[in-house]
């Protein structure tokens, strides 16, 4: 087994992405966290979003070998100890505004399994022997940023070529979006409140003909060109994970980097920023 991960600070002051590594229990995972609206620093001056993906990656990886509890009721218990921070930290939990939150992917691998639990839009996809490629988890955020994202094309389409401009346009809708977290019209996050553990999903696959595992944060994903035919487009996860598989991790994401600061603007590749941070773990069998 091979492993390669990363982790890249994007446009932000704090890189809120976190990479868990823990060999003695064999769990993998991404973590992306997200500053709260409400703007809280520590004495440190970190960030909510980077509180928290330090915080949940510190408790996985801190996890000894011979804990057998399943991903589902250990992420359970990482989710209460973020809403424990967040309480002596004086963060008001009835405020979804104050809280801090992150995705997460998480994976455990056993002889003949792969437990998964997830929340957010960190992705794990699979690659297996015969070429075939198929993608484990939902992106559960997607669809709430469907309508800041056609705002976005609209001011683009009108002549706006400023990212700031932009910016200013879908800024009320993506702080909208806040309030929907951990609901039936919304979208998964860990953000210390028991709501969170009702929308985790989890589940194994097994290992028959598994050739590789990729964990990507959304900073990740392939971007999507327009305008251009959906068809063009095609498969951006099953593009991603042939780039990583040909290429490699840090390869891709330079690459990645590259088309990014060639398009400051966020004209010719949509996105509500220049760039995100970006982890990832990749593993060969």
């Amino acid at each position: 087994m091979k492993i390669q991960h990363i982790s890249i600070q994007g446009a932000g002051e704090w890189n809120e992405d976190a990479v868990v590594i823990n060999p003695e229990q064999r769990l993998y995972g991404v973590i992306d966290g997200a500053t709260s609206l409400v703007p809280y620093r520590s004495a440190n001056h970190e960030t909510g979003g980077r509180l928290a993906s330090q915080l949940l990656k510190h408790y996985f990886e801190q996890l000894p070998g011979e804990d057998g509890r399943d991903l589902e009721t250990l992420t359970k218990e990482a989710n209460a100890r973020l809403g424990e921070e967040m309480r002596a930290s004086g963060i008001q939990m009835d405020r979804k505004s104050e809280l801090w939150t992150a995705a997460m992917t998480l994976i455990r691998i056993t002889d003949h399994h792969i437990e998964y639990v997830q929340a957010g839009d960190c992705m794990l996809m699979t690659l297996y022997r015969d070429g075939s490629v198929r993608t484990i988890t939902r992106d559960h955020v997607a669809h709430i940023g469907e309508v800041p994202m056609a705002t976005w094309k609209q001011g683009i389409e009108s002549g706006i070529r400023s990212k700031a401009a932009l910016r200013e346009m879908v800024q009320p809708q993506l702080l909208a979006n806040r309030d929907k977290m951990n609901t039936d019209h919304g979208y998964s996050v860990l953000n210390g409140l028991p709501d969170a553990d009702r929308y985790l999903e989890s589940g194994k696959i097994n290992r028959i003909q598994l050739a590789g595992l990729l964990l990507v944060t959304d900073g990740l994903f392939y971007p999507e060109e327009w305008p251009c035919a959906e068809a063009e487009n095609g498969n951006l996860e099953e593009k991603l994970l042939r780039c990583v598989a040909s290429d490699g991790l840090e390869r891709y994401a330079e690459w990645l980097l590259a088309l990014e600061n060639g398009d400051p603007e966020c004209i010719r590749y949509p996105r509500f920023k220049i760039s995100d941070d970006k982890s990832g773990v990749w593993i060969t069998f």
